[in-house]
């Protein structure tokens, strides 16, 4: 969900919203994302299996997904991977989806559904944790943006992009040892 990351994100994206609408928006996109993830985490083994698609196959899709994200954090380029229409208020597209509840979110919740489903109420609280975690880091982003100012920020986000790095190459070797059963 990458929260810290994030936060220089959501402040541009509502950089044009009226201050007292920025809270509420970002809470409803939470619980957006939220419900998405559940979603995922619950039926996700199922609308993989009617496409036939095997965890390897998502380990590998996620981790490059993953990497692709976590190389636009380290190495940012001029256009702007998340644009918008700055004039209308976001609703699901950019905040919710993908920042929050994006590919590699989805195929990790995925995944882990469907290598233990057994332990699916341990996953649905390791979710709720990590959403509440990311909800306080997300309300508090003005106040963050403020205190730690804009290099700060972007050296976080390239930090978090570091670790981003390394979970996607580790979701790839998962999904190629899978694949040829190493």
């Amino acid at each position: 969900m990458d929260p810290i990351g994030n936060v220089p994100l959501f402040l541009s994206i509502l950089k044009n919203i009226a201050p007292e609408r920025r809270r509420m928006i970002i809470i409803r996109e939470l619980l957006i994302a939220l419900l998405v993830l559940l979603v995922f985490m619950f039926s996700g083994k199922y609308i993989l299996a009617f496409l036939q698609i095997s965890e390897s196959s998502l380990g590998i899709a996620g981790g490059i997904m993953l990497l692709t994200i976590a190389f636009k954090m380290i190495f940012p380029g001029k256009e702007d991977m998340y644009a918008h229409n700055e004039e209308a208020e976001p609703l699901i597209v950019p905040l919710a989806v993908p920042l929050l509840a994006g590919p590699s979110a989805i195929a990790a919740v995925i995944l882990m559904m469907a290598q233990e489903p057994d332990r699916w109420t341990d996953w649905a609280l390791a979710l709720v944790v990590a959403w509440l975690l990311a909800g306080v880091i997300l309300i508090s982003s003005e106040t963050l943006g403020r205190k730690l100012g804009v290099r700060a920020l972007i050296a976080i986000e390239r930090l978090m992009g570091i670790l981003l790095l390394l979970v996607s190459v580790n979701m790839l070797v998962e999904g190629i040892k899978r694949s040829f059963n190493i």
